[in-house]
């Protein structure tokens, strides 16, 4: 197969030089990641041995991106073997089968398996796994020498009394004491004794700092202080990266490591995966739950049917609160519980009331819950998620990774990190490399539409400069707006205002709308951007107001919307500019906002984080 053939490539040529064996490092890592070859024990060892001559941040960054990859169990395995630094991006993200999560888990360490405590999607099977490492984990190491024999070595000092203290003049040369050697001798031995003893001062007695560095928690940190500093650090370049790099691959999987981690926060408690349907309970006389059979007992015992009231985490309505005074058997009331519990959610509660056989007095309800049919709640219906854009996500997913092999083959020739090129041949690496990263800004794009459309658009609320956010997409656009003969005039208020939006998501908007009409853009075309603060007494906007090239003006709306088949031209949107407007329109709508086309200009107006105030911004400052 054509995999097998690179892969013996790669190999022939992995060890020769210590880029060859990070290139290689990389291509393996990448191919048995995502399926594209196969991972065996003879490959494993081939990355053993790769990873003496592979530096530890190109390590770290080959496992942050096989964030989305779903790679093997064995390659799993192999990347927990590493620094935790390098195991931990693997560890967070990896889907596995319970048995084979079980049977990785005794090869991890403590630190590697406090990863896996953090995740909330592993099986129940693989979670109770983990506990049983729980005495394992959590208990301290012995320090390597016990505090009670660093203490015995001081013990054959006889105490001083108190009368020979004062006895014994203080002169200039003291003369020797009996007792002096008795007092030296644990001093000499004093760089004998670990770390974690107990340091002997000048006289037989010990002050607290001592006695404090022998306890076992501050040897052990003392121990966890040694490490850290022994250990490598994996730290970031601050400048361009450096010629040894995968440059566009290694920043692609990176920024797809980012986006993934910082969403990862601690979501709304949801049921458990198996949802349970119902439980019993049984009050006492003053309607106090007692009893719960079915469900975690934490969230409802001690919760009282008399109060129509919030309780803890569980909140009822005044059903079963009437029921209670009435003494009489109720049904469907409402009882919503929060927490972490298999007990979360919405419940339906139906009771009778139970008397004593003897006397008659009530001795309180007994009952049980359900949870609620889809016909008995108002909660909107959850809309089912596309074929259409299941299946464009699946095909940009294919797409990304062949491009960005692609654009790293060609950045290693135009570099010649491999060896001489012919100008000739660089010049043609230039342009593929050029032209790849126009195809993965374009595949981009695909995703996010796919993501509108099917509903799973993750956005992170923040704060965006509008300043610094123009700033950054004119130069980025400069190269473009020079070929067109177009040029870029940014009128701002006086003081910066900011919106309130996703920081990825405003910046695509932006930069996709901006682009398109640069590109259609005339020589000695001026294009205007101009910002205005709007204070509404309903809500406060931020207005971006772009000039409609003369190119575009004799289009309607409606047909300036559909234009896919863009002609041929240098700078020409790779998507069309229908294509543009319409992901600008829909990104808009998404963070709240709205871009309005008009016969001049277009409008874009999305929510303010704050507004200051700022003088208006003139018509004639275009």
């Amino acid at each position: 197969m054509r995999f097998d053939d690179s892969l013996k490539t790669i190999l022939a040529a992995d060890m020769a030089t210590d880029f060859g064996a990070q290139s290689a490092w990389r291509q393996l890592v990448d191919l048995m990641g995502r399926g594209r070859a196969v991972v065996d024990e003879p490959a494993i060892a081939r990355l053993r041995l790769l990873r003496l001559a592979v530096p530890v941040e190109v390590r770290a960054a080959s496992a942050r991106a096989l964030a989305f990859a779903k790679p093997d169990a064995r390659l799993v395995g192999f990347f927990a073997e590493d620094a935790l630094v390098i195991a931990a991006p693997v560890l967070r993200t990896a889907t596995l089968e319970p048995d084979e999560w079980l049977a990785l888990l005794p090869r991890l360490t403590p630190q590697s398996r406090s990863v896996l405590r953090h995740r909330r999607d592993l099986p129940a099977e693989v979670q109770r796994g983990l506990l049983n490492f729980g005495p394992t984990d959590f208990v301290l190491p012995k320090p390597e020498t016990p505090v009670e024999m660093a203490i015995a070595e001081t013990e054959p000092v006889e105490p001083i009394a108190p009368e020979s203290i004062v006895a014994q003049p203080i002169a200039p040369a003291p003369a020797p004491i009996e007792q002096a050697p008795v007092r030296d001798e644990p001093v000499e031995e004093l760089p004998e004794l670990s770390l974690y003893a107990a340091p002997l001062s000048e006289t037989p007695f010990l002050t607290l700092g001592a006695v404090a560095r022998g306890l076992p928690f501050v040897a052990e940190a003392f121990r966890h202080a040694e490490l850290a500093e022994t250990e490598p650090t994996v730290i970031e370049p601050a400048g361009p990266p450096p010629a040894d790099r995968f440059e566009i691959s290694d920043l692609v999987a990176r920024i797809e490591a980012f986006n993934r981690d910082r969403t990862m926060e601690a979501a709304t408690p949801t049921p458990a995966v198996a949802e349970v349907e119902g439980f019993r309970f049984e009050t006492d006389a003053q309607g106090i739950i007692r009893m719960v059979d079915g469900v975690a007992r934490s969230a409802l015992v001690g919760v009282s049917l008399a109060y129509a009231a919030q309780q803890g985490e569980a909140q009822l309505d005044g059903v079963a609160a009437g029921a209670f005074r009435r003494r009489s058997r109720f049904s469907d009331a409402r009882l919503e519980v929060g927490g972490l519990s298999d007990a979360f959610g919405s419940w339906r509660l139906s009771g009778v009331p139970a008397f004593e056989h003897a006397s008659g007095r009530f001795i309180g309800f007994r009952g049980t819950g359900r949870r609620p049919r889809p016909d008995e709640t108002a909660a909107p219906a959850k809309p089912a998620s596309s074929p259409v854009s299941d299946s464009l996500r699946q095909l940009v997913h294919e797409l990304r990774t062949p491009t960005n092999a692609i654009a790293g083959f060609a950045e290693l020739i135009e570099t010649q990190l491999l060896g001489p090129v012919s100008p000739t041949y660089r010049e043609r690496a230039t342009a593929i490399r050029t032209q790849a990263g126009d195809l993965l800004s374009a595949i981009d794009d695909l995703d996010t539409a796919a993501r509108i459309e099917g509903r799973a658009l993750d956005l992170r609320p923040t704060t965006v400069p509008v300043r610094p956010l123009l700033d950054r997409v004119t130069r980025d656009l400069a190269p473009l707006a020079s070929l067109r003969g177009t040029s870029l005039n940014v009128a701002m208020p006086a003081g910066d205002c900011e919106v309130l939006g996703d920081d990825r998501a405003v910046e695509r908007l932006v930069g996709r709308l901006l682009a398109a009409l640069v590109s259609a853009g005339r020589n000695g075309e001026h294009l205007g951007i101009v910002v205005r603060p709007v204070a509404d007494t309903v809500a406060h906007t931020v207005t971006i107001e772009f000039d409609r090239p003369a190119a575009l003006a004799a289009y309607a709306t409606n047909v300036l919307l559909s234009i896919d088949a863009e002609q041929e031209g240098d700078g020409a949107p790779l998507l069309g500019t229908g294509f543009a407007l319409r992901l600008a329109q829909n990104l808009a709508v998404e963070l709240g906002g709205v871009l309005t086309i008009g016969l001049d200009r277009l409008t874009l107006q999305l929510p303010a984080a704050n507004m200051v105030d700022v003088e208006p911004i003139a018509d004639e400052h275009r």
